[in-house]
């Protein structure tokens, strides 16, 4: 049986107050046409991110392989020249210090510091700044990053989740983007925050059934599109060409649900960890028990917590 598959709506010509009041609330991925994002996505040709970025060294993910595996680390960090990844992430081959013909690169850009600075690459790439405007649908306040991020041409993203609401700037290139609703997050076989199921379009159906049940919300983006992804949404992303991306990342939730020392936004909110920290406790509380009667109270816990924890609006 295969996935339910639903186009990610579109729409042109959205303004702050359609985007805060009629459409933010209702918590769906939307692609976003027409924002005005400057000169970008006309300027930001390989030719001049060389020329701008120069010879400033960046840590990049190496692959063999198109299909990246943040489990397993299917792929290799490399420090280059930022004029030498774009050369050669546009290139199709590669066949000298490279670990094959054929390897992929993919960016995303680090603080100054990883361990307590955030991408902005409005500080790591000043240059660039005056190119991009940010679309102005949160509160200066409310920003955490901005992601600069580089893919070689057929990469492929394994699907994941942020905990936090943002939007996926197309600059240049093409996109395909496949998104899961939270709701389905137990089709995906989990590891964090991550899925196992690589291969989303040809999965292997003997070893994860259930990914058979998860609906997947699609879209392709073009230069100039913006893809908002709330919080929570799993998403996979093929880059079908070359292409240049800034995620923007902001803070929907009050200030103190976060982890104050995540600089990568990838930390679930601080009361999800202590309770997942407690269930860790309670299943090896249980573990003293009988076969049967871990089975059993076992059970008994989870309709508890469909209960009192389950929302009934998404039932």
């Amino acid at each position: 049986m295969a996935a339910e598959r639903m186009a990610v709506r579109r729409l042109r010509g959205v303004s702050q107050e359609q985007f805060l009041q009629q459409l933010y609330p209702q918590r769906s991925p939307l692609v976003l046409e027409g924002i005005d994002l400057g000169p970008c996505t006309r300027k930001w040709t390989p030719d001049y991110l060389g020329h701008v970025g120069g010879a400033r060294e960046v840590k990049v993910h190496v692959a063999s392989v198109a299909q990246m595996d943040f489990i397993s680390k299917n792929f290799v960090y490399r420090t280059l020249p930022f004029d030498k990844l774009v050369q050669r992430a546009t290139e199709e081959k590669h066949k000298e210090f490279f670990i094959s013909e054929d390897e992929k690169y993919y960016l995303r850009s680090l603080g100054e510091d990883p361990r307590k600075d955030v991408a902005d690459i409005r500080k790591q790439f000043p240059l660039l700044e005056e190119d991009i405007k940010f679309p102005k649908f949160f509160k200066e306040e409310q920003f955490f990053s901005s992601v600069f991020r580089i893919s070689s041409p057929g990469l492929q993203l394994w699907t994941h989740y942020d905990v936090m609401d943002n939007f996926l700037i197309q600059v240049t290139g093409k996109k395909r983007v496949v998104l899961f609703s939270p709701r389905d997050a137990q089709y995906l076989y989990l590891a964090g925050t991550k899925s196992e199921v690589l291969d989303i379009d040809n999965p292997d159906l003997t070893k994860y059934p259930l990914f058979a049940k998860a609906r997947r919300y699609e879209c392709s983006l073009e230069a100039g599109d913006v893809l908002f992804i709330p919080a929570l949404w799993f998403h996979n992303v093929i880059s079908e060409e070359f292409g240049v991306g800034v995620n923007v990342f902001w803070k929907h939730l009050p200030p103190e649900c976060y982890d104050k020392t995540d600089t990568y936004g990838n930390k679930d909110p601080t009361a999800a960890s202590r309770a997942a920290q407690i269930l860790d406790r309670a299943l090896k509380t249980l573990s003293e028990l009988p076969e049967e009667y871990r089975d059993f109270y076992a059970r008994r816990m989870v309709l508890h917590i469909q209960d009192r924890a389950y929302s009934k609006n998404f039932e």
